[in-house]
C-alpha cells in the first residue's frame, strides 16, 4: 500500500492532482464531521442528462483518488434542488401543455406528466438514481424538499438571517441596478398558491427568523424561514449548502465559473470554509451547442447505453475534462475502441504508468481484461457488409478469425456485437454513400482482386512495392489469410498504383466498399470478413452492384 500510495502522490493524472489539492485542506488533521465531503448538485428541472452523470463519474474518481493517498474517511452527496420554482415547461415531456398551470411551482409540487411517481421532482429524481445505480455509484442522495422541510437546513438559514446584510452584499454587487431594487435572497413559497415567489422583502426579523413580503396581489405576509417555508435562491443557496454540510469539494461546469466567488464568499459568511472546486467544459452537442435538460438535445445516458458499454462512457467522461467535447452518437465507436485499448495495454504497465491510464480510474484499480479480439469498428463494418440485423449474424465471421472465441468465453464482445448491429442499422446504414470507382482506383481494385484470389501475384506485387522503395530484402514466408499479410498487399498495391497520399488509396476503399469516408484497417477487416467474401465485395463495387444500396 505504501507503493501505491507514493506512486499516487506523484501521478499526473487529474484526479491524483484533484485529490492532493483536496488533501491539503486536512493538513493539520481529519475533519472534525470525521470524513471528507464530496458533493455533486443536480437541477431536476428536466429529465437528468449525461452531463450529470459525467459529474459524479468524475467527482468519484476523485473521491477514489482520494482514498489512495489518505485514510482520512470519505462520502458522496448527490443533492437534488427540487424545492426549485419550475421556470418553464420542458419540451421533451407528454403533453407539456397540462404543466403550464403549475408554473413557478417547487418541482416537487408539479404532476408527474409520465404518471410514474407523485411529482415531477420525484420522477426526475428516481431518473437520475437509477442511472447512477447502474453504473454502481456510491453515493447519499439528499433531496432539497426534505432538507428544508425536515429542518436540517434550519441552523444556517437562521444563520443567513443574522447575516442577511452581509449576505445581502455579496449578492448585490453582481446585479445589475434594477434588480438589486427588488432582490433578495430569500425565496417565500406563497401559502396559499404554493408558487416559489421573487419578490422583495419589507422586513426580515433576526429575533423571530422570520419574513415580510407582500405578495402579487399586494396581500402581506409573514412566514418562519425555517421547516421549508422558504428557499434561498440559488447562488446563495449553493455555497449555504456547502456551510451546512460541511462540504469539501464540488465540481461544476464552466458556466458556473464566474459565480465560483460568489458561493465562496456566501459559505464563509455562514461560518464555513468554502470547499475546494474543479471546473470542467461543457459538453456540446451536433452542432455545437450546449447540452440542455430542458431542450433534451445532445445524447442521453440510456442512448449511449443502447450503442455501447457503461465503461465506454466512463472512459469518454474521463478524458480531457477541462476541453469542451461533442457529446453526439458518432462519439461511441472511438471511446469504446479507445477503451478496449487501455484495457490491453494496462496489464502490461508499470504502477506508475497504471495509476495514469484512465481504466484505473473507471474501475478504481481492479481492471479487468479485454476479451475484445475484434475492435468495435470492425464489427459495425462486418454489420454493414454482412447487412447483419441481429448479432448471431456476425458470429459465424467472428468465430472464423477468433476460433477460441464464444459468446459464454467473451462476453463483452457477444455484447459489443449486438451494440454493434444496432448502432450500424440506426446510424451508419441511413448514412451510407456508395460511388464508382476511378480509372485509376478501377486498376488497383482489379489487382487487389487478383492479389487476394493469386498468393503468388500478391508476392510479386509487394516485391515491386519494395524495390520501388528501395529494399530488394526476400520476402519472408507469410500466412496468406493473416492480417498483416493482407494489410501489405493493400498497402502494395496503393504504392504501386501512385496513390499519394496514400490516405487516398484507403479512402477509396471506404467509399466504394463500404459507402463511408473511413473506416477499419482493410486488410485486419479482409482476414474477418474472409478473402473469398473480399473478393465478391470489391467485384460487386466494380460491377456498380453497391451503387444500389
Amino acid at each position: 500500500m505504501s507503493e501505491l500510495r507514493d506512486t499516487a502522490m506523484q501521478s499526473k493524472a487529474w484526479p491524483f492532482e484533484e485529490a492532493r489539492r483536496v488533501l491539503k485542506r486536512f493538513a493539520k488533521g481529519a475533519p472534525e464531521k470525521g470524513y471528507a465531503l464530496f458533493e455533486t448538485g443536480y437541477g431536476p428541472s428536466g429529465l437528468p442528462h449525461i452531463g450529470t452523470f459525467g459529474e459524479v463519474a468524475r467527482t468519484t474518481m476523485i473521491k477514489n483518488a482520494f482514498e489512495v493517498i489518505s485514510d482520512i474517511p470519505t462520502k458522496l452527496i448527490c443533492f437534488s434542488d427540487d424545492l426549485d420554482g419550475m421556470r418553464k415547461v420542458p419540451s421533451n415531456v407528454p403533453n407539456p401543455e397540462d404543466l403550464e398551470a403549475y408554473l413557478q411551482r417547487p418541482l416537487t409540487s408539479v404532476p408527474d406528466p409520465f404518471g410514474t411517481h407523485d411529482s415531477f421532482g420525484d420522477h426526475n429524481n428516481a431518473m437520475l438514481c437509477r442511472f447512477l445505480d447502474t453504473f454502481g455509484f456510491e453515493y447519499e442522495f439528499y433531496s432539497a424538499k426534505e432538507f428544508y422541510g425536515s429542518g436540517q437546513f434550519d441552523e444556517v438559514l437562521k444563520r443567513a438571517v443574522d447575516k442577511y446584510d452581509d449576505v445581502m452584499a455579496v449578492m448585490l454587487k453582481s446585479l445589475r441596478e434594477e434588480r438589486r431594487q427588488t432582490y433578495s435572497i430569500f425565496l417565500p413559497i406563497h401559502p396559499e398558491t404554493g408558487r416559489v415567489m421573487y419578490v422583495p422583502m419589507k422586513k426580515v426579523c433576526a429575533e423571530t427568523y422570520t419574513i415580510t413580503f407582500d405578495d402579487e396581489n399586494g396581500k402581506e405576509w409573514t412566514l418562519p424561514v425555517t421547516g421549508g417555508n422558504v428557499k434561498l435562491q440559488w447562488k446563495p443557496d449553493f455555497g449555504a449548502r456547502w456551510a451546512a454540510l460541511g462540504v469539501d469539494f464540488e465540481m461544476y461546469g464552466k458556466d458556473h465559473s464566474t459565480n465560483t466567488p460568489i458561493y465562496d464568499s456566501i459559505c464563509r459568511t455562514l461560518g464555513h470554509r468554502a470547499p475546494d472546486h474543479f471546473t470542467y467544459e461543457l459538453f456540446l452537442d451536433a452542432n455545437g451547442q450546449k447540452i440542455s435538460k430542458t431542450s433534451g438535445n445532445g445524447i442521453s445516458i440510456d442512448e449511449w447505453l443502447t450503442y455501447a458499454s457503461a465503461e465506454s462512457l466512463s472512459y469518454f467522461m474521463y478524458l480531457k475534462p477541462k476541453t469542451a467535447k461533442r457529446m453526439h452518437f458518432d462519439v461511441i465507436p472511438k471511446a469504446v475502441d479507445e477503451y478496449h485499448q487501455q484495457l490491453r495495454a494496462f496489464h502490461t504497465q508499470d504502477m506508475k504508468a497504471q495509476l495514469n491510464n484512465p481504466v484505473w480510474h473507471i474501475h478504481n484499480g481492479d481492471v479487468p481484461q479485454s476479451n475484445m479480439v475484434v475492435p468495435f469498428a470492425m464489427l459495425l463494418n462486418l454489420a454493414a457488409v454482412a447487412g447483419a440485423e441481429e448479432k448471431d449474424q456476425l458470429w459465424g465471421f467472428i468465430q472464423r478469425y477468433a476460433p477460441e472465441a464464444s459468446a459464454e468465453t467473451h462476453p463483452d464482445l457477444d455484447q459489443a456485437a449486438g451494440f454493434a448491429v444496432r448502432y450500424y442499422n440506426d446510424f451508419v446504414k441511413p448514412e451510407r454513400v456508395f460511388r464508382a470507382p476511378s480509372e485509376q482506383e478501377r486498376a488497383a481494385l482489379e489487382d487487389l482482386v487478383t492479389a487476394l484470389d493469386d498468393g503468388d501475384a500478391a508476392l510479386a506485387m509487394i516485391a515491386k512495392k519494395n524495390a520501388d522503395m528501395g529494399n530488394d530484402d526476400p520476402l519472408p514466408e507469410v500466412d496468406y489469410a493473416s492480417d498483416e499479410f493482407l494489410q501489405s498487399i493493400v498497402f502494395a498495391i496503393g504504392k504501386n498504383h501512385g496513390f499519394e497520399p496514400l490516405r487516398d488509396w484507403f479512402k477509396t476503399l471506404y467509399e466504394v466498399l463500404l459507402g463511408a469516408s473511413q473506416g477499419p484497417r482493410f486488410g485486419g477487416f479482409m482476414a474477418l470478413y474472409g478473402v473469398e467474401e473480399s473478393i465478391q465485395l470489391i467485384r460487386d463495387g466494380l460491377d456498380g452492384k453497391l451503387l444500389s444500396e
